[in-house]
């Protein structure tokens, strides 16, 4: 359900739910029961009516005002909110569930809340207890049972169940309605997408159900699927997708994002719906000033967690001096071929790994006339990084979708396919005679041997790696920052870039493996590698006649 004027809305402090024709005799009714339930862990235990500001109501109204009593089905069966911490979400699920199962009709229905962890499981666990405790018309109508973590409706036998995100959430989900509290973090797990294919599924038979999924933003920049929900509820918020959902995104505007404006605090009150109920200005202003005083990797935890910022470049800690540049200077419509086309040498950055680690293969090409530097990137990974890392496989997944990512078949595809990317850019004339193609001097064989198959051999060179790369970990910076060098956008890319830790040794700054630990660099360290040829200024061999026909 489109709301293109989400930004305007947003800004006015008005509602992000778009007029929509609902069911009023049961959105009403639902809003009654929601209303009077108590919220157990506020001091006077007082009434959601008490406690909850408009957008609150407004949210319980088009989730049960959406299902046709007559028809016997729900219009919108996905929503998908995302708001900022301290803005009560968890009493939200918890009392929502609670009215979902109180106006169900299915005998032996499945009501199931999945949680964060087993800790905040049980939490939500006590929440719901909690709320129906509080209110004896209401206890008398469910059994609660503590041991199994399990509430039974008398009358319907359907059953409430709290599960967590870490652990086997859902095998042959049979539930007609589904609550998930923290989206991004049962979407970032490597069998998400699994998961909620279940979950959805199971619906399918089931017309009357729907999936609520509750989220903050991410505390690490999207990825896998939770970044597929994201973006989907995005495109259908602004009217690029038509699906049966509600997305309720509570976020900036893109150019409040761009010129940082979220850290003015009189702009915080735009995605904290609930400011001065369920949290303070004081208390986010203090935890800012906190998050700004302990540096850039605390400030961007609080700016994802408090104002629902979406973690980038710009946002890290240690970084690389270029990473808060690096997104802004992507250049729509550039890839390999237009690199091909508009440069008049091009250098090759090669860096390999073992059977657990990436390969990469990055290009810079010099532009003819503004002499600009244009960037190209690949990467390779064996079978086996999927068993052995498997935190980074939904990342990985990504950008093999995105085409910049192969995952090999064979142990030597990888370096048969850089050789013949090498062997394209060679036979239209753009490598230099000599150093056109830089490796670490430990190299995998492998790609050496490939590299002489093709004839490729004599343009190899050996660059050598730690504090001999710093005029290049300086210069690209620079270059990045003047947009005196552009890249294509790729997502590998820009994820290589983040994880990217500089070190200070001695006078040196230096970035390696070791320092980024666990995550992946390979295409940030063959960029650098390149750009060592491409900073000797090098002149391509005379041209071949040669007509380049795309790759």
């Amino acid at each position: 359900m489109a709301c293109p004027d989400w930004e305007e809305r947003i800004v006015k402090g008005q509602s992000l739910i778009p007029d929509l024709p609902l069911f009023d005799a049961v959105a009403e009714k639902a809003l009654r029961i929601f209303k009077r339930l108590r919220v157990p862990d506020i001091t006077g235990t007082p009434t959601n009516d008490e406690v909850c500001e408009q957008w609150v109501f407004d949210l319980v109204r088009v989730i049960f005002g959406s299902y046709d009593p007559e028809a016997r089905r729900r219009m919108i069966r996905n929503f998908f909110l995302m708001i900022p911490k301290k803005n009560g979400k968890s009493s939200i699920s918890a009392a929502i569930i609670v009215v979902a199962a109180i106006l169900n009709d299915r005998p032996m229905a499945e009501l199931i809340l999945i949680a964060e962890t087993q800790n905040i499981a049980k939490i939500a666990f006590r929440q719901a207890q909690g709320i129906i405790e509080l209110d004896d018309g209401i206890k008398a109508l469910f059994r609660v049972n503590t041991n199994l973590k399990e509430i039974t409706h008398l009358n319907t036998g359907a059953v409430i169940k709290i599960l967590s995100a870490d652990g086997d959430v859902v095998t042959g989900s049979k539930a007609a309605y589904v609550l998930i509290d923290e989206t991004h973090v049962l979407g970032h797990k490597a069998k998400a997408a699994e998961v909620f294919l279940e979950i959805e599924g199971g619906l399918s038979s089931r017309p009357e159900g729907f999936v609520l999924e509750i989220t903050t933003q991410s505390k690490v920049p999207p990825h896998g699927e939770f970044k597929k929900r994201l973006d989907r509820a995005r495109d259908v918020r602004d009217g690029r997708l038509d699906l049966p959902m509600l997305p309720i995104i509570y976020e900036f505007p893109e150019a409040m994002q761009k010129d940082r404006r979220w850290e003015d605090e009189v702009n915080w009150a735009l995605v904290n719906p609930n400011l001065e109920r369920s949290t303070s200005l004081d208390v986010l202003r203090s935890k800012f000033i906190e998050a700004k005083d302990s540096g850039p990797e605390s400030l961007a935890l609080f700016a994802s967690q408090f104002l629902n910022v979406q973690i980038g470049l710009g946002l890290m800690s240690n970084a690389w001096a270029g990473a808060p540049y690096w997104e802004a200077a992507a250049e729509p419509g550039l890839d390999f071929d237009a690199i091909i086309r508009r440069c008049d040498v091009v250098v090759a950055g090669i860096d390999g790994g073992g059977l657990d680690d990436l390969v990469a293969l990055s290009l810079i090409g010099r532009e003819k006339g503004s002499r600009r530097w244009l960037h190209w990137v690949r990467a390779w990974a064996q079978p086996d990084v999927l068993e052995r890392r498997k935190s980074i496989v939904p990342r990985l997944r990504d950008f093999e979708a995105d085409g910049d990512l192969v995952i090999c078949t064979s142990t030597d595809q990888d370096a048969a396919e850089i050789a013949e990317i090498c062997k394209r850019v060679n036979e239209a004339g753009l490598f230099p005679e000599t150093a056109g193609i830089g490796l670490d001097a430990f190299g995998v064989a492998t790609i050496l041997d490939a590299l002489d198959e093709a004839e490729l051999g004599a343009l190899t060179a050996a660059v050598p790696q730690g504090y001999k790369l710093q005029s290049a970990i300086n210069t690209v910076p620079r270059k990045i920052k003047d947009r005196t060098m552009r890249h294509c956008g790729q997502a590998i890319m820009a994820w290589s870039v983040g994880n990217a830790k500089a070190e200070l040794k001695g006078s040196n700054i230096v970035v390696t493996k070791q320092a980024a630990g666990a995550a992946k660099i390979d295409p940030f360290m063959a960029t650098m590698n390149a750009a060592i040829l491409m900073l000797a200024n090098p002149v391509a061999s005379a041209a071949a006649a040669y007509t380049y026909d795309g790759m």
